[in-house]
């Protein structure tokens, strides 16, 4: 399932922290800072979601995720290499080179990590 642009957000901090309340979340903001209870309604959201669990202090939920970063991280990424490049490492490539986001210097450290994995995988 994929997160929306504030739904990450939330879950970017909540990654780096680990755990906190809805306070604790607002903390990391920049200003301006959305409302409690904006951050509160996304964390329900989230909860809904299976991202992200709490485990209870009174009235007050302090929350922690569900799912790594990693996890996501791999799942979004997979997703995108497959809608957008059709799972082809040479599509992708073609798309970093060919619209100047590589420098060579980039290109080399590429060639040399891949390289390495080679290396690993034989």
């Amino acid at each position: 399932m994929k997160l929306t642009k504030a739904e990450e957000q939330i879950m970017q901090i909540l990654w780096e922290i680990e755990k906190g309340f809805v306070k604790d979340i607002l903390d990391h903001f920049n200003d301006p800072k959305p409302a409690y209870t904006t951050v509160a309604t996304f964390m329900k959201i989230l909860e809904k979601k299976g991202f992200v669990s709490y485990k209870p202090f009174g009235n007050a939920h302090q929350f922690y995720p569900l799912i790594s970063k990693e996890e996501y991280s791999a799942v979004h990424i997979n997703s995108i290499f497959k809608k957008y490049f059709k799972n082809s490492i040479e599509d992708l490539v073609s798309f970093f080179t060919d619209n100047n986001k590589l420098s060579v210097n980039d290109i080399d450290n590429a060639i040399k990590l891949l390289n390495e994995i080679k290396s690993r995988k034989k």
